[in-house]
């Protein structure tokens, strides 16, 4: 039985990764801080081959890695406005934490390392669809952090150490670390909640998508090829390219309700690109298969027989922002150790 230690494993894609990994017949080892709590493995009717690991990237030490055959590297301060609350907490761990990890992973004899990357390392490409070697232009910390993350773990990969980066697109659909700051699920939840959805920066500012199930399912389609055909490759993984107005109307047509559509003239977010799954298909012969309207359907369907909603916990950075803030209010109340 292979051995995966999933880092960032209680997050909106680690938790859909662990579970896929234990059904596929594998030993998981679970590590993250559990910033959003543990729960999310409690549904899991086949936890036997599961082993939780509370512990910081940076704290990993390769001894922790013996045993493991493969890692899949999640771990980070997920999306761009987090990444641009605090720049260097994102820089140590979205880069020189991710580069620690894969550094333990070669010392320790581990064989391959999937470095979980973004497509947002593209910045302004624009309508063009951008290939694995067409130029980056990373305009916010967390993609600057993604893209030297990458250039650095690249650098250890050999005939022994195989690595491979899968640059994923802005996913949507239902996690059991739900988020609803994705644009996918965002407009979803406005449409269910608001019978309205908000379209930022005049809607033509194009994103590529995917399903969180299928990212899963690209991180093991990568565990399972030869390492001859991934080992130092780069792989834009996503099924579907949407201009964010376009997407606002797919939403509203999944809908059985009248929903509003408003735009709004401005946007802090300039991202805006294009990207071709091409290699992906190529090589691997893997194609994300849920639709947008698939996972539409599925959050409308949760949000409606109650098995997700939006709670502080589902706003990645608001859900930072208060841990950050709670931190300096114990902080300034602490006294000779004391909190009380």
């Amino acid at each position: 039985m292979q051995h995966v230690l999933v880092t960032g494993a209680g997050g909106y894609i680690g938790s859909i990764l662990v579970q896929q990994l234990l059904d596929a017949g594998y030993r998981v080892s679970a590590l993250d801080r559990f910033f959003f709590g543990d729960s999310v493995f409690e549904h899991l009717p086949n936890k036997e081959n599961l082993n939780l690991i509370r512990l910081d990237i940076r704290d990993l030490k390769p001894k922790m890695l013996e045993g493991v055959d493969a890692v899949c590297d999640l771990a980070a301060l997920s999306n761009d406005p987090s990444g641009d609350l605090d720049p260097s907490l994102t820089e140590a761990i979205n880069y020189a934490g991710r580069v620690h990890v894969a550094k333990c992973a070669k010392e320790a004899g581990v064989k391959r390392y999937i470095l979980s990357s973004s497509c947002s390392v593209y910045g302004t490409g624009g309508s063009q669809a951008l290939e694995e070697t067409s130029p980056t232009a990373p305009i916010s910390v967390y993609a600057k952090a993604s893209l030297r993350a990458e250039q650095e773990t690249a650098k250890l990969g050999d005939s022994h150490f195989s690595w491979t980066a899968l640059r994923n697109a802005t996913v949507f659909g239902l996690s059991p670390r739900m988020r609803f700051d994705l644009a996918v699920n965002i407009m979803t939840l406005h449409a269910v909640t608001k019978n309205k959805i908000i379209v930022l920066g005049g809607g033509r500012q194009w994103r590529p998508l995917i399903h969180v199930g299928d990212v899963a399912r690209g991180f093991i389609k990568v565990l399972k090829s030869s390492p001859d055909i991934v080992n130092g490759q780069v792989f834009n993984q996503g099924r579907d390219n949407y201009q964010m107005l376009g997407l606002a109307y797919t939403v509203r047509e999944c809908m059985p309700f009248p929903v509003e559509i408003e735009i709004a003239p401005d946007d802090a977010d300039k991202r805006n690109y294009n990207v071709s799954f091409v290699k992906m298909k190529k090589v691997l012969d893997f194609t994300p298969s849920v639709t947008i309207e698939e996972g539409v359907r599925e959050i409308y369907q949760g949000l409606k027989r109650g098995a997700t909603e939006p709670g502080p916990k589902t706003s990645t950075v608001g859900w930072y922002r208060a841990i950050l803030e709670a931190d300096r209010l114990v902080s300034n109340v602490r006294l000779n150790g004391r909190l009380i």
